[in-house]
């Protein structure tokens, strides 16, 4: 990867190809996600909270598989209506600049082309329609980020997440365990007091701890999905 800050001036020729392709790593099973999404999410995947990697919290993320695959990147494209932003906004990342947050693109992406795919600067030297959006999409991912510790301290202070323990039965007759999740406490939600619930729709995270329990009704889809597989 090759951070590079992003300008109409180095980058005028440069050329996005937007399909995905296993090979440019948009096969993975679970991608990382913010509670801005949650309600776009829980239409197609399952919302869980893994152990943060720098340890005392939790990152929350779609899952795409329950086995190796993803069941949503096909031959024929995309098998949802929406695509996670941690895919979409490839390859774009955030950078610092200060106080501030700027545009940067990985340099070494295979994404990246002079020849093949779509520009990402219009003649002029505006945004393409297609850049314009990977950097909104960016920009709610950023934002989302740095929301993410109040709505994860949120989630513990009212105790609302459990290990999650689920098995099933695989095509071959062997048994699949998936585990190293937690997800919401759908009657811990339910039962909260009012006041708690007041203050949850203020701070703005009663929405998306609702979108997160309405998603795990999608893990038989994905069973189901692995068995087809």
């Amino acid at each position: 990867m090759r951070p590079t800050l992003l300008d109409n001036v180095s980058h005028q020729h440069l050329r996005l190809q937007t399909r995905l392709d296993p090979a440019w790593g948009d096969a993975v099973t679970a991608v990382p996600t913010v509670p801005g999404e949650f309600r776009l999410l829980q239409a197609h995947f399952p919302v869980v909270f893994q152990p943060a990697p720098q340890g005392g919290g939790f990152q929350p993320v779609a899952l795409l598989g329950v086995g190796e695959r993803n069941h949503f990147a096909t031959p024929q494209g995309w098998a949802a209506h929406h695509l996670p932003w941690a895919l979409e906004r490839q390859p774009l990342l955030a950078g610092r600049d200060g106080d501030g947050w700027v545009v940067h693109i990985d340099a070494d992406s295979p994404r990246l082309s002079t020849t093949e795919g779509e520009p990402l600067f219009l003649p002029q030297g505006g945004q393409s329609p297609l850049l314009a959006r990977r950097v909104a999409v960016l920009q709610a991912l950023h934002e989302g980020m740095q929301a993410l510790p109040g709505f994860i301290a949120a989630l513990q202070a009212h105790e609302l997440l459990e290990p999650m323990s689920l098995s099933y039965e695989r095509a071959d007759g062997g048994t699949h365990r998936i585990g190293g999740f937690s997800v919401l406490h759908e009657e811990r939600l339910a039962a909260l007091p009012g006041a708690a619930v007041a203050a949850l729709h203020e701070a703005g995270h009663w929405l998306p701890m609702a979108m997160a329990v309405a998603s795990l009704a999608h893990f038989p889809d994905l069973i189901d999905r692995e068995r087809r597989a």
